[in-house]
């Protein structure tokens, strides 16, 4: 029989729910699995919503005490998709009482709490993952390996956007993300986390930044009283140069500001032989230019990510039918559970919470070159 692996989840909203539907699905398309999740509890701190989440997402009981979760003799696996203030404390728990944790991103609020994080569960044997689901999307995966494979020869540039526009009304509320002592950051932390993750998994290591953030709307309506107003403590915008170790330079943006962008992720990376780009909203495309011979004279073409020897399409449809947003989240589950089952590396394909640590080293130093004016070194 399929051996059963009990899931605890921290949070019910976005990402509680994109999390509980792949940990669902994933037995259906990754058949045989290497264990069938079994959602055991839901952590939630209004109990009358988290009540409904665990009906609504299958969970067998639910509590409004996140401790309870580790607590549970049943649970194996703690997904942690709570604020980004929520991840060390009760990950750090979890990982020292010898549960495998799952955690979104970025992995901290800044490069200490990471590092802490890091430090505890490289001590551990227990497997350790950041969420960072863009590096399941079949299409990086293929631009990794074109990279990976010289087909582009040299990297000179990797061009990075992460746009979307939600808060651009000055009257939408100011919400936790909105919050430095809650969040962290803004759009880097949010979005930026993301575009600087998939450039470290394609490229390699950054070596220095130059950036400049910016806050566009400074006051925003209270969430529990609308007609008082609290301080934007974070950045609305931010733009930063990237230099990376292996000699190319990156450009990254990422803005809440972009009117009419409402997910637009996008990369293109240029080398001697060729490019290739990518748009989060057109997922399972890949646009690649070669250089070499005849080829260049064809110019920019679409490649369809959905051939059984793409990656991970052969678990899902017959070619040429496309895969959506929510499946991102079915891979990252499957290569988690395979880990802890088979005892595989989590690394190269998964974000190790060393990525993580690295990723929000990066972060810190964008806001340092920000608020200085000037060029920071990376320093792991």
């Amino acid at each position: 029989m399929t051996k059963k692996i009990g899931v605890g989840l921290l949070g019910y909203a976005f990402m509680g729910k994109a999390h509980s539907h792949a940990f669902k699905d994933m037995p259906h398309f990754f058949w045989p699995a290497p264990a069938i999740p079994e959602l055991i509890t839901i952590f939630g701190r209004t109990e009358s919503k988290v009540k409904e989440a665990a009906e609504n997402f299958g969970f067998k009981r639910y509590t409004t005490d996140w401790r309870e979760v580790i607590k549970d003799k049943e649970v194996e696996i703690l997904d942690n998709s709570l604020p980004n203030d929520m991840h060390a404390e009760p990950s750090i728990a979890a990982i020292e009482a010898g549960k495998h944790v799952l955690c979104e991103k970025p992995l901290a609020r800044n490069s200490k709490e990471a590092k802490e994080m890091f430090e505890v569960a490289r001590r551990s044997s227990v497997k350790t993952m950041v969420a960072f689901n863009y590096r399941f999307v079949p299409a990086v995966v293929l631009a990794r390996e074109i990279v990976r494979s010289g087909k582009l020869g040299r990297i000179y540039h990797f061009r990075a956007r992460y746009l979307q526009d939600w808060i651009v009304d000055p009257n939408f509320p100011l919400v936790w993300r909105l919050v430095k002592e809650k969040a962290g950051s803004g759009p880097l932390g949010d979005l930026g986390s993301h575009i600087i993750d998939l450039a470290r998994f394609i490229l390699g290591e950054v070596t220095a930044v130059s950036a400049v953030t910016r806050t566009f709307i400074n006051e925003r309506p209270l969430p529990e009283d609308p007609t008082k107003k609290g301080e934007v403590t974070v950045e609305d915008a931010f733009a930063a140069v990237l230099e990376f170790e292996n000699g190319a330079i990156g450009t990254f943006e990422a803005s809440r500001f972009a009117t009419g962008r409402k997910n637009y992720n996008n990369f293109e990376i240029n080398g001697e032989k060729g490019s290739i780009e990518f748009n989060l909203e057109r997922l399972n495309e890949l646009r690649f230019y070669s250089a070499d011979g005849e080829a260049k004279t064809l110019g920019w073409s679409e490649i369809l990510v959905t051939e059984k020897d793409h990656p991970y399409i052969s678990h899902y449809w017959p070619s040429g039918h496309i895969i959506g947003w929510e499946h991102t989240f079915i891979n990252e589950v499957y290569h988690f559970i395979d880990a802890i089952v088979n005892d595989k590396k989590i690394e190269p394909y998964g974000a190790t919470f060393e990525d993580g640590y690295k990723n929000a080293v990066i972060l810190d130093a964008i806001l340092e070159s920000a608020e200085t004016g000037k060029r920071v070194t990376i320093k792991f």
